[in-house]
């Protein structure tokens, strides 16, 4: 018998949960056809001995709605294993949208997720009025990986109340407006629906974003179409209340996290527990201490005349400067006397090495790094800055500060590890690695997951959650999303800043190592660490019910 591809003598781990077992795999068609000894031949096989043979990665947390116009690649996220993403989190989405609201939802995007407006109105085609218009849109790309929709709150809204979207409470014809719309998306395609009540997600013009104030009863009232469809509710930001209410008729996924004191985990693991108890609840959280990443070559957080004046300079210029003796001493002098916003107990060093330090103990912070060498902290931002060739880079962890009550978290069968951002907040933050961090961390070094239920908690776990019956499973019949991996080597590598978003606006970027093969629908898109440029990915549109 003949087949597109085989995949000889890997570990398999299925995303089941079961135990490994040594098999080959074969692929057809983009879909599974064999999975143990496969005969026969193949156009190409890849030798998987000594490597684990996982499902593609399910990522449910990423803003890539705009990035997708020009990066159909969908980097980061493709080169750390993930197979299937899902957008139009939080609430923020480009679709419905009325021609004369573009301005508008790029600028909302542009605020509360940190993609610069003029890449978003000129790196997309801006084709669409209604979500499948959207979707259609998204199709005509080509997305290097699997893309799923959610339809955001905000644009509803806006695209139902207008200007009274943002602090008014919708009158009933608007509310069941609203309600058709939505109904109408995921007719489209749409895998559910997003909701935003974190107060400090802002319009351009300082007010909090539409919905962030919206009675309850809307969301009940959208709740039920959504329900009507299968669909998934996404509520950010919203509390107990509302996520119990919401889980009495839909599938509910929000976002978690956990303090830094200790006990602090296993106490967010029992609250978690039974909020999640009361329905089809899931959460997830990132995967270590997150925040905003500053360093010479990307934010750099002191004040004054000569740091001014190094900001507007390229990274060549800035090195060159910092190490020209008397610009070094005023930078010295303004930065001793710069009023920090932060507090440096919760800043960290990502270390010289070629894999980046996210673990460092709660207390092995810049602090007791300056405290080692009797520095002032600009003192070492600058001693750092010269040694790396200004690529030294510092996390503060404004989120999930404590890594060891992370774990204990990560405990809990509610919650998934994620929430990589992947697309957003794009010159201030790099956790789009997330899934690599989650197989050398907390798989290989910790050991809070064994390996299958690691996997599990990467794969069928998520698709279940978003809804994909045919994905995250390595079984006959599924579609081929498929990760060769050399488990003992994988690991992320330094984030980097790079100008490569249109108008050449800066982000930062992370590249992994250990990745032999992804398939994405039976296709390699990316081999020994490298994209192929196959682009092979399709716009998963939700099953038409209701």
């Amino acid at each position: 018998m003949s087949h597109d591809l085989i995949i000889r003598g890997g570990k398999v781990i299925d995303g089941t949960g079961a135990a490994p077992v040594h098999a080959d795999v074969a692929v057809s068609d983009g879909v599974i056809t064999g999975v143990g000894l496969v005969s026969g031949t193949a156009r190409r096989e890849i030798d998987a001995r000594g490597l684990i043979v996982t499902p593609g990665f399910v990522d449910l947390h990423a803003h890539l709605d705009a990035q997708i116009g020009w990066d159909p690649d969908l980097t980061p996220v493709s080169w750390h294993g993930v197979t299937s993403v899902l957008i139009g989190n939080c609430g923020v989405t480009f679709a419905p949208c009325k021609p004369t609201d573009r301005e508008l939802l790029a600028g909302m995007m542009e605020t509360v997720e940190d993609i610069p407006r003029h890449a978003i109105l000129t790196g997309l085609p801006w084709t669409w009025e209604n979500y499948g218009g959207y979707l259609d849109a998204l199709d005509g790309i080509k997305p290097g990986i699997n893309v799923a929709g959610l339809v955001g709150h905000c644009a509803v809204r806006f695209f139902v109340m207008g200007e009274r979207a943002v602090e008014e409470q919708a009158t009933p014809a608007e509310l069941e407006q609203m309600v058709r719309v939505v109904d109408q998306a995921l007719a489209d395609g749409a895998h559910g629906f997003s909701t935003n009540r974190y107060e400090p997600h802002k319009l351009p013009d300082g007010r909090s974003i539409p919905g962030t104030f919206a009675d309850p009863a809307e969301l009940m009232a959208i709740g039920k179409v959504v329900q009507q469809r299968d669909g998934l509710m996404q509520a950010v930001g919203a509390n107990a209340e509302v996520l119990t209410a919401l889980a009495g008729q839909n599938r509910v996924l929000f976002s978690y996290g956990v303090g830094p004191g200790s006990g602090m985990g296993r106490e967010a693991a029992s609250r978690l527990d039974t909020l999640c108890g009361k329905g089809d609840v899931t959460a997830i959280t990132q995967v270590r201490g997150s925040g905003f990443m500053f360093g010479l070559q990307a934010a750099i957080p002191f004040q004054g005349e000569t740091w001014d004046r190094l900001r507007t300079l390229d990274l060549a210029g800035r090195l060159a400067a910092i190490r020209e003796p008397a610009t070094a001493a005023r930078l010295r002098e303004e930065g001793k006397a710069s009023r920090r916003w932060f507090s440096l107990k919760n800043v960290y060093f990502l270390g010289k090495d070629q894999r980046p330090d996210y673990a460092a103990a709660l207390d092995n912070n810049v602090v007791a790094l300056c405290r080692q060498r009797g520095e002032e902290f600009t003192e070492l931002f600058l001693r750092l800055s010269d040694e790396t060739a200004g690529k030294a880079l510092f996390n503060l962890r404004m989120f999930n500060q404590n890594i060891d009550e992370l774990g204990e978290l990560f405990r809990s069968p509610h919650i998934f590890p994620s929430l990589g951002d992947a697309g957003a907040h794009v010159s201030q933050i790099m956790d789009a690695g997330w899934s690599t961090f989650v197989l050398g961390y907390w798989i290989r070094e910790r050991g809070i997951y064994s390996l299958e239920e690691g996997i599990r908690r990467l794969t069928s776990g998520p698709a279940r959650v978003l809804g994909l019956t045919d994905r995250g499973v390595i079984a006959p019949g599924k579609r081929a999303d498929i990760n060769v991996i050399d488990f003992d080597q994988v690991s992320e590598l330094q984030p980097e800043i790079v100008n490569d978003f249109p108008g050449g606006a800066p982000r930062f970027v992370q590249r992994a190592r250990g990745y032999k093969a992804t398939l994405v629908n039976g296709q390699v898109n990316l081999l020994d660490d490298q994209l192929t440029g196959t682009r092979a990915g399709n716009v998963l549109r939700h099953r038409r019910t209701g």
